[in-house]
């Protein structure tokens, strides 16, 4: 018999039907003779009721069915005489595939700390909460890939391993095969890369826009979605190694076709969500964040405000707020700026346009002003910038001045440069970090709740 999935079965499957179903005890009851088995496949977050007659079943399979064993069900869905679910199973036949002994199996029926789940990450999914999470995390990784098929783009895999650095940051992981006990090197002492696997100093990538806009300026609309690497040494809750972008990169588009196209493609994730993990999203509405189905519902109906660097500048000094990093024309914005902005002045998303050149990227386009470049911040509630991005430099002199005024390595991006050569053409892009949206999507508040397995500063278990 063909096994059906727990989601199936609660969404209409007829009663009375012969079924299979296969997952992993939640909970067991017992009521005289009858033993109530609370199943869960991971289809849903809902379980669905397995009604076993003790006469019917060993005492000991019985016994050894507890929270966390791993089954096999055949029997008949029928109505259920409960509220909490509208079919359940008469059990025929149980087969048991794994115990779970409830003297050390972590998982008991009881509430367990975040904190403690993300220690036993290898465990964590079999929780109703992050199952949910996980379920909505693929859910918007295909939600994703379709908004941009639909769109017309085309999928770019960029390299995870590369020779440059696109952020200027210098916060990058080094991939090497150089043997540390007896490292090369040259005559000025330095470790000579030449004997290195690729012949150059190579690292994880920490954005794929580069090479994301070699591809725009030949195929018109180009993305990606990959994991990217930032060697940061920052503990907080908004911060990994190891996350996964969304860049795409558009020829033909100025500053404010990008900003219409980031507003359009966050309400589509966010209207995603709502209308396919209904399910998951309310469970975390009740468990974690009241407001949470009400914020998400807030963003389809609102237009994002937008204004310039300078005016949020002025807006902020005119808050009379005390703020913990000092206000003032030329600073980045920080968290408690974009917030206040989001939060309590507008009270919704804001996309803030027109930084200072010094404290933005080399390749974003100068403005006629010469003190500011063509960027953009996409700000949402909670948690702040969810979105990076730029109209790209297409003169190929303004690029190169800039390069030049940081002290970067031409040498190391001749390729980047060359494209201004040939058929330069105004083009734009943004980077989404996937963690950073699902935090706003699901209400969790620390970002290491949102990937399968964190990557954080003296921290790469599992």
């Amino acid at each position: 018999m063909k096994r059906t999935k727990v989601k199936e079965l609660l969404t209409g499957f007829p009663v009375g039907e012969e079924v299979l179903v296969k997952g992993w005890v939640r909970t067991k009851r017992s009521i005289k003779e009858i033993v109530f088995i609370a199943l869960n496949d991971g289809s849903t977050i809902k379980n669905i009721q397995i009604v076993a007659e003790g006469v019917k079943f060993g005492e000991q399979l019985l016994k050894d069915i507890n929270t966390g064993a791993a089954i096999a069900v055949k029997g008949k869905l029928a109505e259920s005489k409960g509220k909490e679910q509208p079919v359940e199973i008469i059990a025929e036949e149980i087969e048991l595939y794994g115990k779970a002994d409830p003297e050390i199996y972590p998982l008991q029926k009881k509430g367990h700390s975040l904190e403690f789940l993300r220690e036993i990450a290898h465990l964590r999914f079999r929780t109703n909460t992050f199952g949910a999470i996980f379920r909505i995390r693929h859910a918007i990784a295909f939600a994703i890939h379709k908004y941009f098929n639909d769109k017309g783009f085309y999928y770019l895999h960029t390299p995870i391993i590369t020779g440059s650095d696109c952020e200027g940051a210098g916060e990058m992981f080094r991939v090497t095969t150089l043997d540390f006990d007896n490292i090369p090197r040259n005559q000025e002492g330095k470790v000579d890369f030449s004997k290195d696997f690729f012949g150059k100093e190579t690292n994880l990538t920490v954005s794929g826009q580069l090479e994301g806009e070699l591809g725009a300026l030949a195929l018109g609309e180009i993305y990606t979605f990959g994991p990217t690497f930032r060697a940061e040494n920052s503990n907080t809750p908004r911060h990994l190694a190891e996350f996964w972008m969304i860049e795409p990169e558009m020829a033909f588009y100025d500053i404010n076709d990008n900003m219409d196209l980031a507003e359009d493609f966050l309400k589509y994730l966010t209207r995603y969500a709502l209308e396919n993990c209904r399910d998951d999203l309310e469970f975390l509405n009740n468990m974690f964040d009241k407001g949470l189905i009400e914020r998400l519902e807030f963003i389809l109906k609102n237009p994002f405000e937008r204004i310039t660097y300078t005016n949020a500048i002025e807006i902020l000094k005119a808050s009379g707020r005390k703020w913990e990093f000092p206000v003032e024309w030329g600073r980045d914005l920080q968290a408690e700026h974009e917030r206040y902005l989001v939060e309590e002045y507008f009270k919704r998303p804001v996309i803030i346009t027109d930084y200072p050149k010094e404290i933005k990227a080399f390749y974003m386009k100068l403005n006629d002003d010469g003190k500011t470049v063509k960027a953009m911040d996409v700000l949402f509630p909670g948690i702040g910038e969810v979105i990076g991005g730029s109209q790209r430099e297409e003169d190929y002199n303004k690029l190169l001045n800039r390069i030049r005024e940081l002290n970067m390595n031409e040498k190391d991006l001749w390729w980047y440069i060359d494209t201004r050569r040939f058929g330069s053409a105004p083009h734009s892009g943004f980077g989404l970090g996937l963690e950073r949206f699902l935090i706003f999507l699901t209400g969790m508040t620390n970002i290491r709740d949102v990937i399968p397995f964190p990557r954080t500063p003296r921290n790469a278990e599992f």
